[in-house]
């Protein structure tokens, strides 16, 4: 990792009751690092589809699993990335929506795509479980971070 990288992390249990908590750390460290509201917005509506999804999908039957969420600050772009303890993911997958059809449910993936710069998932070490979904959003830079925690 580069040397101006400001790494913030949490470690939650796979509880849908702790998605307000994995929102108003992103919220946290976004405003503590002095970051646009609008990026700001983006990134905890993306956070909080991610461990939603996490957490119903993922985690289904995995009680116990735990759900680890960084936050990474460099001079011009901001990376979340959330590893899991579920079954292998190829997010390539998911078909990229029409943003008019209407229908329940079904539009996390979509709004990460929509939000982000770039989303990822790679699975784990072959044999483990284990997904890391990577989001990353570039913004104005250097100027913008003024101090960060």
């Amino acid at each position: 990792m580069p040397a101006d990288v400001r790494v913030f992390s949490l470690n939650l249990p796979s509880e849908l009751r702790m998605l307000s908590v994995a929102r108003a750390f992103v919220e946290a460290v976004g405003q503590a690092c002095l970051l646009d509201r609008r990026i700001i917005h983006a990134l905890v509506t993306a956070s909080g589809e991610a461990v939603t999804n996490i957490i119903r999908h993922a985690h289904r039957h995995l009680p116990t699993a735990q759900l680890h969420l960084e936050f990474q600050v460099l001079a011009e772009t901001l990376v979340l990335v959330f590893q899991d303890e579920g079954e292998p993911f190829d997010i390539a997958q998911v078909p990229h929506m029409d943003p008019g059809e209407l229908r329940i449910g079904g539009r996390g993936v979509f709004l990460m795509r929509a939000l982000m710069d770039e989303v990822t998932c790679e699975p784990g070490i072959a044999g483990r479980r284990g997904n890391r979904l990577r989001l990353v959003k570039r913004y104005g830079g250097a100027g913008q971070v003024r101090t960060c925690g």
